[in-house]
This record gives structure tokens, sequence and C-alpha cells, in this order.
């Protein structure tokens, strides 16, 4: 992990502790042929592209990241009304929910409130663009959705929409996320409605 961590094995406790509540994931997917929990999967991708990204990150930045989904499924999309202002709701609901449930786990292992209310804001992605750490976070979540998820994603939903949202992560993105999102390696067809977004 990084290499300057307070006190390394409250860090170890608290990635632990996120684990142990993303394992309870009902959802599973195969990774590498073994089922496992999704958000734990999640979590773990979230971590490994942090470091190729940023080996030094902060060690808040190290939590938000792992804790970025944590127990996603307990505040499914279903709960709000369709359309554009539901999903706004979701996702307001799903950033207080993420940070409360961090910052008890946190708590729990010893914590100070600076750094859980650091890790909380990550966690609400407040100042993207501004913050430096949030920009990071969020160049991180686009390019695990980008390398694990989008393949998924584009063959359920129309060509048009698949592209729309290409854009949209796109413009979430520092000039270091979209060089390592150019990295991936997609499928033809996930790659093609990549390049034709980017057009």
């Amino acid at each position: 992990m990084s290499h300057h961590l307070a006190n390394p094995q409250r860090f170890a406790q608290a990635i632990a502790g996120f684990d142990a509540a993303n394992a309870e994931d009902p959802h599973l997917e195969r990774v590498e042929g073994e089922p496992q929990p999704k958000e734990l999967a999640y979590a773990r991708r979230m971590t490994a592209w942090l470091a190729k990204l940023a080996p030094d990150a902060s060690e808040a930045l190290q939590l938000a990241a792992r804790s970025q989904h944590i127990r996603r499924w307990e505040i499914p999309r279903s709960d709000y009304p369709l359309g554009r202002e539901g999903y706004n709701q979701w996702r307001r609901a799903l950033y207080r929910f993420h940070a409360e449930t961090a910052g008890r786990i946190l708590r729990a292992v010893g914590y100070d409130d600076e750094t859980i209310e650091r890790v909380q804001t990550l966690l609400q992605k407040k100042r993207l663009k501004l913050d430096p750490e949030v920009q990071l976070l969020e160049d991180v979540i686009c390019v695990v959705f980008l390398e694990h998820y989008f393949a998924d994603f584009s063959q359920q939903h129309e060509p048009e929409k698949v592209i729309d949202i290409v854009r949209k992560t796109w413009r979430k993105m520092s000039p270091q996320g979209h060089a390592a999102a150019l990295t991936l390696e997609l499928s033809p067809a996930a790659a093609a409605l990549v390049k034709e977004a980017l057009k």
C-alpha cells in the first residue's frame, strides 16, 4: 500500500472493515472464474487503479476509493422515481449513505474526526474539478467503469445512450484520467462506441 500511513494497523483494520461490509453483497459476479460479491470486487478494482494512477495517494483517498460503493445494494435505484430527478435523488441518497457507512467503520477502528470528514467529503464528490483528490477519485471511478462494466452496460442500452454516457464520463475526467482510459483493452464493440463518442 502507501508509504505514509500514520498507523498501518488501523488502516488495515479499516480496509478489512470495508471489505467485510461489502462481502455481504448478495449479488455475485465471476472474477477469474470464481464467484465474488459484486461490491467487494468493485472495491478491489478501485484500490488497484488508484495505486496505478497515484501510487502515493493520501490515506484518506485510499480509504475513500475502497469504500466508494460501500453496501450500495441497500439503496436500489428502483426505490426512486424514474427519470432525471429520481436519478439525482438516488445519487444524493447514495452519497450520504456511503459517507455515513464508511464513517461508522472508520470511527470504530479509531480514526480521528478530521480524517473521517475528509473521506466523507471525497465520497460525496464535493468540489469536483476544484479539489485534486476528488478529481483523482472520479478518474479512478471512470476508468474502473470503462474497464470492467462498460461492455455489459453498452450491450443493455441503445448506442445513442451509451455514446452519451461515454461523453459525460469523459467530461468528468482529467487529462491523466483520459490517458489511462485510452490504454484500456476494450472489446472491439466497446472500443468502437468509445471512439464514436470521442469524435
